[in-house]
């Protein structure tokens, strides 16, 4: 194999540049501490006052990123951390009661959870991991789904809801109604459905950002398009 394309491999596998500045990076590492601590000694406290040794989930750790992170995102938004987390645990318990054999017991949770989030609309990705850590920790009483995994999320919104505003974050990021195109506009919102359809899966933003996205993309064009002809203009004058 050739050094060019054995580079060209390599790089593929590399993620690109992130266009987040340091600023953005710091208030999401904050927030993220700050939300799993807030969290974790609250239910710690509780968790010491009635006995229970369990009083924190390691999903919540990826629920945080989300959250804090990408606060925008619908897989971040309250209901999808409150039933992704919730209930891929009861899924996991299920299964972790009823099959005896882990391998199968695990590999059943985690497709089960990812089916019922897809049919409730709470796609969460650690949920996956909080069925499958139900399943791993051998986890048979379902109050496990209420405390610490429902405690845990609730109070890790509640975090997230109060840093995110606090640092001019939107969160919960409530999906805007859709809005008339203007008569100038390159594209409408059938024009979004009809392209979301054939691309076919799960995006990571929810529909008004991307339009939103889309519509400065082409205004930032337009004005650098606009920019350069009226220096060429002045250009041509002054000649």
């Amino acid at each position: 194999m050739k050094a060019g394309p054995a580079r060209d491999w390599v790089r593929a596998w590399l993620p690109g540049r992130s266009a987040v500045d340091a600023r953005e990076r710091w208030r999401a590492l904050l927030g993220a501490a700050i939300g799993i601590a807030f969290t974790g000694l609250l239910c710690h406290l509780f968790a010491d006052a009635v006995g229970d040794a369990v009083w924190l989930i390691a999903p919540l750790g990826a629920s945080a990123v989300l959250v804090f992170a990408l606060p925008a995102s619908p897989l971040a938004q309250p209901w999808s951390v409150l039933g992704g987390n919730t209930l891929s645990v009861l899924v996991g318990i299920a299964c972790a009661r009823w099959i005896p054999d882990a391998a199968w017991a695990g590999a059943i949770a985690v497709g089960a959870a990812i089916g019922l989030m897809f049919w409730l609309r709470c796609l969460h990705p650690p949920g996956g991991a909080a069925a499958l850590l139900a399943v791993l920790t051998h986890s048979t009483h379902f109050s496990f789904a209420l405390f610490p995994t429902l405690a845990n999320s609730v109070l890790l919104v509640l975090a997230g809801v109060l840093y995110n505003t606090l640092t001019g974050r939107r969160y919960p990021h409530v999906q805007a109604a859709p809005k008339q195109a203007p008569p100038d506009a390159r594209f409408s919102q059938a024009d979004i459905d009809a392209v979301l359809a054939r691309y076919n899966q799960v995006l990571d933003i929810s529909r008004d950002d991307l339009a939103s996205l889309i519509q400065q993309t082409e205004l930032e064009a337009w004005l650098k398009r606009a920019s350069g002809g009226a220096c060429f203009g002045a250009a041509c004058t002054c000649g």
